[in-house]
């Protein structure tokens, strides 16, 4: 094998390791179907900070489309140039450097990453958590939830939101999502469950 077909293959096999979107966004049951890990790792961070696995999921599809490196577009120059980008988003939850930052220093997960679906799970319930806290919002409510997420909890107790009608039609796709995805969760779910148990007793 000559160095060309070396480096092709090369390239090949680490192209196939690396995370893709799920295929039907649109279905949960299908997305854990896909993706065999992320309910586990879902139903984790959903333990841990008391949002559902729907409002989680609908999050992480609204900011990412479940991309593992999504980062918001450039800015273009004169129409043309491609310019800076508009913030530091960054991974499957679209976290900014001084949020993930503070999720951080506020968990002790110090080696968690952006790109990695268990981390950005947890921190979308993290962040909830702190918007229930901080703002009284309830854990249920993913319209409010969402708004909170994208403004900021400051942002959201000034109600910098009441003037960006495109920004609650997206806070109203998100919580029809949520909905949706908790209907498809129902019809899976014991399923789903069962496979996790196997896979702790098989670890026992």
């Amino acid at each position: 094998m000559n160095k060309v077909s070396i480096i092709i293959t090369a390239l090949f096999i680490l192209g196939g390791c690396s995370s893709t979107p799920p295929k039907n966004q649109s279905n949960l049951c299908a997305i854990f179907a896909e993706k065999k890990s992320w309910y586990k790792q879902a139903h984790k961070a959903s333990k841990r900070w008391g949002t559902s696995i729907p409002v989680m999921m609908a999050f992480a599809q609204q900011e990412s489309g479940f991309r593992a490196k999504a980062k918001p577009p450039r800015k273009r120059i004169l129409w043309i140039f491609p310019g800076p980008r508009p913030a530091s988003a960054f991974g499957f939850a679209q976290a900014i450097d001084s949020t993930w930052r503070a999720y951080k220093q506020s968990t002790g997960r110090r080696g968690a990453d952006r790109d990695d679906f268990e981390d950005a799970m947890d921190f979308i319930g993290w962040y909830n958590d702190q918007s229930q806290r901080i703002n009284k919002i309830s854990k249920t409510d993913a319209y409010h939830l969402y708004l909170a997420y994208h403004e900021g909890h400051g942002g959201f107790k000034r109600g910098s939101f009441t003037g960006k009608h495109w920004l609650q039609d997206v806070a109203q796709k998100v919580s029809s999502r949520s909905d949706l995805y908790a209907q498809q969760l129902q019809t899976c779910e014991r399923k789903l469950n069962k496979g996790f148990l196997r896979g702790l007793l098989s670890r026992g």
